[in-house]
């Protein structure tokens, strides 16, 4: 019998009707009957534990502008290489949930890891253990998603377009970072805040990109979000969210960056003293997020948009968060530089007149250094090519051949601005053509 049971479960998302408008997977998700989580089928299923195992496939094939291109979709092209075959994304999940006798929710598990031709990493590696007097609260602790933004957390299983944009992959390398998290999200039928979600974390702060915490210093990471919530009887739905990050990097260096002045008065000047060793260096985020959906006879429109801006500190040559501290060709501590941010990204998404085809439209910029621009971006000055604005224009199209396969041939044409920096006075080719299988089970 227990056999039997176990086939019927294992067969039971084959026989589910496909239908692509669900509601989506959310790194953070907490467990309910109403999240992506709580929706899932489990193959163990007793009445105290469940356990499941899922992942999928993502192999793709890439064509460059340009050999040796560098790229935000899946990382730059070989010098000698403008078209490749890769395996985006290889990912394999396993999640524990144990619930009390009344059927609630006490401890969820989750391991994570990803095996592509470039090596084995594991992405998420946490329990959570859940709060049941008020079932309000859950405590989070390990290896998960930041919870800052929409994009960063929306997993790249559901995620129409191949990749997130550059402002995510840059301020957010790998989304995972290694800390806790205290999350409220009502979870009582009854409650009047089940609309309501807030998650607040500390996290050491460099993410995955290293592998150890280089300082003392903590970032404190924080959303508030309004669930999406039906408008009208016709079903439109609207989700809105604020983020925060308050965080920084403590400088090893007597010396730190900051941009003085502004236009063609601007310059990175230093800033020399014996009690910047020990400053923290800001990492100063703040964003909002928007998701509006409206329901057609076959599948939905929607329109997304977020929006940071803030401080970021890195290094002279870019602005992504060093995974560890830099140092110059001495191995000294070098330098910290702090620039002013900001950054967007929007979405169109249609079905075709079925759920199974999807047209997919975007648009975001990053902007890493906004008190210069154009020319301004003068070498002479101090300025490289971490200062240089990017837009990046979207479009494809996505497939759902059945409940485990999708297809996805999708464009970025990527634009970046004339600077005074060599081989940046005028847009380089860049723009990738990505067709992706995307199989899951």
């Amino acid at each position: 019998m227990r056999l039997k049971k176990l086939a019927a479960l294992i067969m039971l998302p084959l026989c589910q009707e496909f239908h692509t408008v669900n509601a989506q997977s959310f790194l953070t998700d907490t467990m309910d009957s109403t999240t992506s989580i709580g929706q899932k089928t489990y193959l163990l299923d007793s009445k105290n534990d469940k356990l499941r195992f899922g992942g999928y496939l993502q192999p793709q094939f890439q064509w460059a502008e340009e050999k040796g291109a560098k790229s935000f979709a899946g990382g730059d092209f070989a010098p000698n290489s403008d078209n490749r075959f890769m395996l985006r994304r290889g990912r394999l999940r396993i999640d524990y949930a144990h619930y009390s006798p009344e059927g609630l929710p006490r401890t969820f598990f989750v391991f994570q890891f990803d095996g592509t031709e470039r090596g084995v990493f594991i992405r998420d590696f946490f329990g959570r253990f859940y709060e049941n007097k008020l079932q309000m609260f859950a405590l989070t602790m390990g290896m998960f998603a930041r919870p800052m933004g929409y994009e960063v957390n929306l997993t790249s299983f559901d995620r129409e377009s191949p990749e997130r944009g550059r402002m995510s992959q840059t301020l957010m390398k790998t989304e995972r970072d290694i800390g806790a998290m205290i999350t409220f999200e009502p979870r009582k039928k009854t409650s009047n805040f089940r609309w309501l979600k807030i998650d607040l974390g500390l996290f050491n702060g460099q993410g995955l990109s290293g592998t150890t915490d280089y300082d003392s210093h903590k970032d404190l990471i924080g959303r508030i979000a309004m669930k999406p919530r039906k408008l009208n009887k016709k079903g439109w739905t609207l989700g809105v969210a604020a983020s925060g990050y308050y965080g920084g990097i403590t400088s090893q260096s007597a010396i730190v960056y900051k941009v003085d002045g502004s236009g063609n008065n601007a310059y990175f000047r230093p800033d020399s003293a014996a009690a910047n060793v020990g400053v923290i260096t800001p990492r100063r985020y703040y964003g909002a997020d928007a998701q509006f959906r409206i329901p057609n006879k076959k599948g939905y429109t929607e329109f997304r948009a977020e929006y940071i801006g803030g401080q970021q500190t890195a290094t002279a040559t870019t602005t992504e968060t060093p995974g560890s501290y830099p140092t110059d060709a001495a191995s000294k501590p070098a330098p910290l530089y702090t620039r002013n941010f900001n950054g967007a990204y929007f979405y169109f998404l249609q079905h075709l007149g079925t759920d199974r085809v999807q047209l997919v439209l975007k648009y975001d910029w990053y902007d890493p250094n906004k008190k210069v621009k154009g020319k301004e971006v003068d070498p002479t000055h101090g300025f490289t090519q971490a200062d240089i604005r990017y837009d990046t224009y979207g479009g494809g199209l996505v497939y759902y051949i059945n409940t485990h396969l999708k297809a996805t041939v999708y464009y970025d044409w990527v634009v970046n601005e004339s600077t005074s920096i060599a081989g940046y006075t005028s847009d380089i080719k860049d723009n990738i053509l990505t067709c992706r299988l995307q199989f899951r089970f």
